[in-house]
């Protein structure tokens, strides 16, 4: 098959008009959903997702989130204080503090993803068989391009 650069330029164009957009109302609703049900700030959230993810101190999330070091500490005292997270002192090095999930903040960050992975539920659920077997494909081959 002989690669085509206008055929190209329209894939290039319809991921920008499709990918990030759809990030972004899903980013949102993440957002609105730890707002509203949870009481979190974006910070904090973002905190949760963080430890989660395996950055277990302050300066580590910092780093990460390109965030102050204040300003992340604040939101992990929030979280202290909520009993979402703990804070420990490393046996090795006691200038070290180090921050994991308690089983409720393990709950919290549970109960935003379930409520965002029913929002999609819903908008995937309005298309037909034909559409969502297309769209599953479509998905399949943009993770193995991008990947490779």
């Amino acid at each position: 098959m002989k690669f085509n650069p206008m055929k190209t330029d329209l894939i290039i164009e319809k991921f920008w008009e499709s990918v990030p957009p759809a990030w972004f109302q899903t980013r949102a609703h993440i957002r609105r959903a730890a707002a509203e049900q949870f009481n979190l700030t974006v910070e904090q959230f973002q905190v949760l997702r963080r430890i989660r993810r395996g950055f277990n101190s302050v300066s580590a999330i910092a780093k990460e989130s390109h965030t102050s070091r204040p300003a992340v500490s604040a939101a992990v005292d929030g979280l202290v204080n909520r009993s979402l997270v703990t804070r420990q002192t490393d046996t090795v090095d006691r200038r070290h503090i180090q921050l994991s999930l308690t089983p409720e903040g393990e709950r919290v960050l549970n109960g935003i993803y379930a409520e965002t992975n029913r929002w999609l539920a819903d908008k995937f659920s309005q298309l037909t068989p034909e559409t969502h077997s297309q769209l599953l494909a479509a998905l399949d081959l943009l993770q193995k391009t991008l990947n490779e």
